[in-house]
């Protein structure tokens, strides 16, 4: 018998842990961060280089809500590397950002 309590008595220290964990999580919020799942609207640009063989467009944005991205002077891969021949620099655009794998990523880009 003090075997069996014995063995109820470790099992019962082992499973702590677990149970507080789990009860822990009860409160947590697990969304995904705010900037993530809003919406992206298209955000003013202008094209300061072109690299098309690496498919990446160096943009002067504005803040880009949707990736949480003050405003700033960046390089970005771009979706539909074709698209690039379509612009030059110095072009103002609107462009609409996502992420692709994990990278904040030009997913449209037109003229103004």
């Amino acid at each position: 018998m003090t075997t069996l309590k014995t063995l109820a008595a470790v099992l019962a220290i082992a499973a702590a842990p677990i149970a507080f964990a789990a009860g822990a999580m009860d409160g947590m919020d697990m969304k995904a961060p705010a900037s993530s799942s809003k919406a992206s609207h298209p955000v003013p640009a202008e094209i300061r280089k072109i690299d098309a063989q690496a498919g990446k467009v160096t943009l002067k944005h504005g803040p880009i809500e949707n990736l949480g991205m003050p405003a700033m002077t960046m390089a970005f891969p771009v979706k539909d590397r074709a698209s690039l021949s379509r612009f030059k620099e110095g072009d103002a655009v609107l462009v609409t950002f996502g992420k692709i794998g994990g990278s904040p990523t030009v997913l449209e880009m037109q003229r103004k």
